[in-house]
């Protein structure tokens, strides 16, 4: 799995080959994978770019779908004005609220991210039910109304550089390389001193100009390349 599409998300689709597998492409990040035709629905062009009227306000959310009960995951986004999606009527019960950005993302970021806390890690997962470093970065700056590319490599090309640690403001993104100086982690500065970050866990660590320390080994996890400011 490289990544997942979530309840609700719209990609444009290729033809369906002989073992019902489809090419997708999300509508929100222009990411491309694979998909059984079977979680897929026709809907109209209309439909397809209207904006999401809805979002997934619990860790578990309820709505219906054809009459049955579902469950989704916090920070799923749906676009539910204008009627059904194809074959399938979806109605909220449960956690399923009005969607509107938040006014200052600046003071709201934290509260959707410490809503992920504990999420275990899941390579190419994007909910509170598994999440990887940049889906965990990703969905939280999607709550709030601003759009980031899927890999962490290719969120560092996004937002302004902050050129020292000590400048660094709650929100900012922090990015870690490996050896060969490939990006390869991100995570969420919520001070010059500490960073919330999926590694293992969705977890809170301390950092220094030279990047993560485990708080519970006190080993040194991941080394600092670069921060950018998007708030």
């Amino acid at each position: 799995m490289i990544s997942q599409a979530l309840f609700g998300e719209c990609v444009e689709t290729e033809e369906v080959n002989a073992d019902g597998w489809v090419k997708v492409k999300l509508q929100f990040d222009g990411y491309e994978g694979w998909a059984t035709a079977s979680h897929l629905e026709t809907i109209t062009l209309e439909q397809f770019e209207a904006p999401a009227t809805h979002m997934a306000t619990q860790w578990a959310s309820r709505l219906t779908v054809n009459g049955q009960p579902m469950y989704i995951p916090y920070g799923c986004l749906l676009k539910m004005g204008a009627g059904p999606w194809g074959n399938v009527k979806v109605t909220g019960e449960t956690g399923i609220e009005p969607f509107a950005a938040p006014h200052s993302p600046r003071t709201a970021w934290r509260a959707i991210a410490h809503t992920f806390l504990n999420t275990p890690y899941l390579w190419g997962g994007k909910s509170v039910f598994g999440i990887d470093c940049s889906g965990f970065t990703q969905s939280v700056y999607k709550i709030l109304g601003i759009p980031l590319l899927r890999d962490a490599y290719q969120q560092a090309t996004q937002g302004e550089t902050v050129s020292l640690l000590q400048e660094a403001a709650p929100g900012d993104l922090a990015f870690f390389d490996n050896e060969a100086g490939r990006i390869t982690h991100v995570g969420l500065m919520l001070s010059d001193h500490e960073i919330i970050h999926a590694a293992g866990k969705v977890r809170i660590d301390p950092i220094d100009h030279l990047g993560i320390m485990n708080a519970d080994t006190g080993q040194r996890t991941h080394k600092l390349r670069i921060i950018k400011r998007m708030l």
